[in-house]
């Protein structure tokens, strides 16, 4: 049997960032198969998307968007959420949410960026969600069948992309901050010690008021379908980790 490929491999093979894999998987430019809640790719698939897309595989390494690019963003909105209880030892506010949910507040900070928005908001989270792409939001997004190009459709359509460049500095927009304590409290419900991309996903349907809840709700979402799907994929999670 041919052996797969991990999503760090071909990161490493095409000298970009796993996050930018994961993305390039997400918008149907790299060919991948989902095993156990990871994407697999087999050789072909990589030397494929090399050869159309003319990737020089050689380059430098691209910077990652995973680390302290996303610390303003959770220093500002941590600041504000009620604390929850936390596992022993954790201490740090930065440990209420999961690795990819942080990567996906700075991807969410990222598409604020190549908008040429001034600030983050529910939509950017949202995309951010479907972009990191393989987390439990993004997953419940699939079963659900929200299209991800439908979903940026609509969101450039009700917040078009600004004309010039914003600056390196965004603020965070009310409904933005309004939907993270409110992910924080999901995950507390559901019994979470730290809130991950499918508390996010519920965060953003619980705001209600933002881009990203009138998208999500005219894709036929609602947050009730939302939570089940979640709670059901997080046990999938906690057996295969018995296994």
């Amino acid at each position: 049997m041919e052996r797969l490929l991990t999503t760090e491999e071909v990161a490493e093979l095409l000298r970009i960032d796993p996050v930018t894999v994961r993305r390039l998987v997400t918008r149907g430019e790299l060919a991948a198969s989902r095993i156990a809640g990871e994407y697999r790719f087999t050789p072909a698939s990589v030397e494929s998307f090399v050869e159309n897309q003319r990737v020089v595989v050689n380059r430098a390494p691209a910077r990652t968007l995973v680390g302290p690019e996303a610390a303003p963003i959770l220093a500002d909105v941590l600041a504000r959420i009620k604390p929850v209880p936390l596992a022993p030892g954790s201490e740090r506010r930065g440990d209420r949410f999961t690795k990819r949910a942080r990567t996906v507040l700075t991807l969410a900070q990222g598409e604020a960026t190549a908008y040429n928005h001034g600030g983050i908001g529910t939509e950017h989270l949202l995309l951010g969600i479907m972009e990191e792409g393989e987390g439990v939001g993004a997953e419940a997004l699939r079963r659900l069948q929200v299209q991800p190009r439908a979903v940026r459709e609509q969101i450039e359509t009700l917040h078009p992309a600004g004309e010039q460049p914003e600056g390196d500095q965004r603020g965070l927009l009310p409904d933005f901050k309004a939907s993270l304590p409110l992910a924080i409290e999901e995950a507390g419900s559901l019994g979470h010690q730290h809130a991950g991309t499918g508390h996010l996903l519920l965060g953003l349907l619980r705001e209600g008021a933002g881009i990203a809840s009138q998208v999500l709700v005219q894709s036929g979402v609602t947050l009730e379908q939302a939570r089940e799907l979640v709670m059901q994929l997080h046990a999938d999670e906690d057996e295969l980790a018995a296994d």
